[in-house]
């Protein structure tokens, strides 16, 4: 009984190198996650419909205009925040709670509370 069942494996083991012939090119590469032949496409680190603002010390955030104008999403590498315009129309502040943007040019700065997170902010150029 053993004998049979030694001569099927084997038999078994033989039919595999001419099953495998039969599959062309295999492509290996192609499966591996890190690594192949092909260039890598870098995909872009700014969200949808965001500008991103780049400001002193090397700090970046984005920001996403809401409801026309009326409020703005703000995106830090921390968390993210819905600010709402303070004033009127034309006002460039946003806020909530003691967070606040001031959108001025090359001048806009983001202020956590009496302290000034980010300053001398300007939107980045478009490339």
């Amino acid at each position: 009984m053993q004998r049979k069942l030694m001569r099927t494996t084997a038999a078994g083991l033989a039919c595999i190198p001419l099953l495998l012939t039969g599959c062309g090119e295999i492509n290996v590469r192609k499966y591996i996650p890190f690594g192949g032949d092909t260039a890598i496409q870098e995909r872009s680190r700014t969200p949808a419909n965001a500008t991103e603002y780049q400001c002193a010390a090397n700090k970046r955030f984005y920001l996403r205009t809401l409801e026309g104008g009326a409020a703005v999403w703000l995106i830090l590498p921390e968390r993210e925040v819905r600010l709402d315009r303070l004033g009127a129309e034309g006002s460039m502040r946003y806020s909530k709670g003691n967070t606040v943007l001031e959108l001025n040019g090359e001048a806009t700065q983001l202020s956590d509370g009496a302290a000034v997170s980010f300053s001398a902010c300007k939107p980045a150029a478009a490339g």
